[in-house]
């Protein structure tokens, strides 16, 4: 698939470089393509990938990843203009300075994003880990299980497909309104990893 990936931190940077190596055109959507922070992630993706506006970037590109920051993601998406149908992947949480989240119980960060991306197809995922597990999700129990939700099936499987492609174990977990359970779980990994148990660790679904 064309991506195009909106942000070119540690979580950006670690998702084109793996779905490159899976066989996707990745394209960075930056509001400074020539900045060192996304020269820095082109270097580390190789390859073909590049880097373009953020407007040019969606409208090149069959499905979105929203890897910024929260307090940078409506800019972000504004920028991003109409996306015209096209899939929007939010792999963002909504925290706050302190870590803790700042939207739950009555929303989601999704279900926020989803209304500032104007004809976007929003689908929830790549946010209840880390960015170290998005390089590798392979665990000697398993894959690591990577949780999603949307409203649109069609970019439900097309985002599970990424996920997959990356080497987690998907579990479809309904409505985009289950982004207020996910965005805990994340604050819940978070939490732990800052607490002592570091990034090595990931969540598992296990089935009887």
């Amino acid at each position: 698939m064309r991506l195009a990936i909106i942000g070119a931190g540690n979580v950006g940077a670690t998702l084109a470089r793996t779905l490159a190596r899976a066989g996707h055109a990745v394209v960075f959507a930056a509001r400074d393509p020539s900045s060192a922070s996304v020269r820095a992630a082109l270097a580390a993706v190789g390859g073909e990938a590049r880097a373009l506006p953020i407007a040019e970037a969606v409208a090149g590109a069959e499905v979105a990843l929203l890897c910024t920051p929260w307090d940078a993601a409506q800019q972000a998406l504004a920028a991003a203009g109409d996306f015209g149908g096209r899939v929007l992947v939010d792999c963002t949480n909504p925290l706050g300075p302190d870590l803790s989240l700042v939207l739950g119980h009555t929303t989601s960060g999704g279900e926020q994003v989803a209304a500032w991306a104007r004809g976007a197809r929003v689908v929830k995922a790549f946010n209840t880990t880390g960015y170290d597990n998005m390089a590798n999700p392979r665990y000697p129990a398993g894959a690591a299980t990577m949780f999603i939700c949307g409203d649109d099936a069609e970019a439900k499987q097309m985002t599970a497909r990424l996920a997959e492609d990356a080497g987690f174990e998907v579990v479809d977990c309904g409505p985009l309104q289950q982004a207020r359970l996910l965005e805990p779980l994340a604050a819940l990994w978070i939490s732990l990893a800052v607490g002592g148990l570091g990034r090595d660790f990931a969540f598992r679904l296990i089935r009887r």
